[in-house]
């Protein structure tokens, strides 16, 4: 089994996930099976009880796991299925020695982060590489080097090295220089101190990849390559792009892939990335666009909504449109401070985005209805097809006051409940309706022309759903219910499109499981819609 650890240094969100994901799909490019697990430092079990403030969007697997963000990146660059096996956290690992100490299986011994901590970290990378039976297995620690709370990571990777032998192990070291507005320089200070942290611990890296604003600077390469005590080939440029999806390109332009499989002893084999190519070309020679309103609750941080933004991106690149989109934050729309009716008239599309809880509810109610009105392309997802539903119950059909019991508890018209395998539910953790079941979808509807199939497989994420006491009320006042599940709850609302040219709204998430080279089709039949409502 051959290791790549991906370590980051300076500052966090500096671009490792990309980096890690780019490995992936440049190796998978030359034909190696590749699998790829984030490690995350915090106690937290899970992403799945963070605020998206404080961590952005919780990203959810086929199996049900709730996870960084970053896993999300994996799934989209490399094109298939991770399992929540591949997010490992500090809280997984010390929950795990925890267990094991109160059985008894470490016979007396006192319990302590070397070995048994080490040990178990390095018992899940192994374990995972092992049942994958994958050619290479890519680490990401997260954080930053000198974070306290990384160090067993990282001392459990330094010992890997020594018990896999220097063949079966690449460092890549991912790191800021920050060029100073007034003079224009790139500094390597950053960078030289990061890996000097690293070097302490006892790592020395194989490759160090530089994050900056333009391309590296050659005085600057050769003074980076001094201090890392690496040759100049091997410290290599990540400059900001345009979009994400070009990176792996500048790092196979510079032979960051040769280096790996150099240092692993694997055939340097031709890759095949042209399909890759043509859809960063589609993405960056996109010359009409088409403005999409982001309405949400959490727009502060992009970040909490982030497959969503990239299922837009793959939607556009299909039809070589670029997505414009502005967002906007619902609890305003409730204060008063945006005028949604603008926001209506100034977009060609709008999304209702998901987001648990009171604040903001009613301001997405309200856009809801302009949209409707107004006959305006829109999409809801998860949240946003409970509020779609909440809205036709309250202004098509009459019902005074009809919401969910998770935002009113004492509704007249509770249109949307907890499910009932959740009404005894005493922990948040992990307890929600989550991962992919099969969605039967409706033939002669907007979601079978947009599906082409009978059933289809989508994740999920949420504890209410619509009331099934009124979906008869609905579907009489002219809501079609165009997806069920086995369990016959409704995954997909719509209005026929002799009433409404787009307006489809969807219980699970499907952006999700959205790739480059292959868009979810709510998406793609969104942005089709806003082209035509453009045109």
């Amino acid at each position: 089994m051959k290791y790549v650890f991906i370590t980051g240094g300076v500052l966090s969100s500096v671009g490792k996930g990309i980096v890690a994901a780019s490995t992936g799909l440049l190796l998978k490019a030359r034909g190696y099976s590749v699998g790829i697990v984030k490690i995350d430092p915090y106690i937290n079990v899970d992403a799945g009880t963070m605020n998206p403030f404080a961590h952005g969007e919780v990203f959810v697997t086929e199996d049900g796991g709730e996870t960084d963000l970053d896993i999300g990146h994996y799934e989209r660059f490399l094109m298939q299925d991770l399992s929540k096996k591949h997010n490992i956290t500090t809280g997984q690992i010390y929950l795990s020695v925890i267990e094991k100490e109160r059985r008894g299986d470490y016979l007396g011994q006192t319990v302590q982060v070397i070995p048994h901590i080490t040990d178990e970290i390095k018992s899940r990378i192994r374990g995972l590489a092992r049942e994958t039976h994958v050619d290479v297995l890519i680490i990401e620690i997260g954080g930053t080097v000198g974070d306290i709370e990384g160090l067993p990571f990282l001392e459990a990777a330094r010992q890997m090295q020594l018990e896999e032998g220097p063949r079966d192990i690449v460092f890549v070291h991912v790191a800021l220089s920050p060029t100073l507005s007034t003079t224009g320089e790139q500094k390597t200070k950053p960078v030289q101190h990061s890996v000097q942290e690293l070097r302490r611990i006892g790592i020395q890296p194989d490759i160090v990849v530089v994050r900056s604003e333009s391309p590296l600077s050659p005085e600057a390469r050769k003074k980076i390559a001094l201090h890392a005590t690496l040759p100049e080939s091997h410290v290599i440029s990540d400059y900001d792009t345009p979009t994400i999806y070009r990176v792996p390109l500048i790092l196979e332009e510079q032979g960051y892939t040769s280096l790996i499989l150099a240092k692993l002893g694997l055939e340097d084999r031709r890759p095949d990335l042209d399909a890759w190519r043509e859809f960063v070309s589609s993405l960056e020679k996109a010359v009409d666009s088409v403005k999409i309103a982001m309405i949400g609750k959490y727009t502060r941080l992009r970040d909490s909504y982030i497959s969503i933004v990239e299922a837009l991106k793959h939607a556009g690149a299909a039809y070589r449109v670029k997505p414009e989109l502005f967002w906007v934050e619902s609890t305003n729309i409730e204060q008063g401070l945006v005028d949604v009716e603008k926001v209506v008239v100034e977009s060609h599309a709008g999304i209702i985005l998901p987001g648990f809880g009171r604040r903001g509810t009613e301001g997405k109610i309200e856009a809801i209805r302009v949209f409707r009105e107004a006959k305006k392309p829109l999409l809801g997802i998860c949240f946003g097809l409970q509020l779609m539903v909440v809205e036709y119950a309250r202004n098509v059909i009459g019902l005074h006051g009809a919401n969910s019991t998770e935002i009113d508890p004492r509704t007249r018209h509770p249109v949307i409940d907890l499910l009932p395998e959740q009404k005894n539910i005493d922990r948040l953790g992990g307890t929600m309706r989550l991962g992919a079941e099969p969605v039967r979808i409706v033939k002669n509807t907007v979601a079978w022309r947009l599906y082409e199939r009978d059933v289809v497989w989508e994740r999920h994420r949420h504890r209410y759903e619509v009331n099934p006491s009124y979906i008869e009320k609905l579907v009489n006042a002219g809501l079609t219910i165009s997806g069920w599940s086995r369990r016959g709850l409704v995954e997909i609302v719509e209005l026929p499109t002799r009433e409404h040219p787009f307006y489809l709204a969807s219980q699970f998430h499907a952006e999700y499981k959205s790739r480059p080279l292959s868009p979810a089709p709510l998406f793609l039949g969104l942005v089709k819609a806003a082209y035509d409502a453009k045109r």
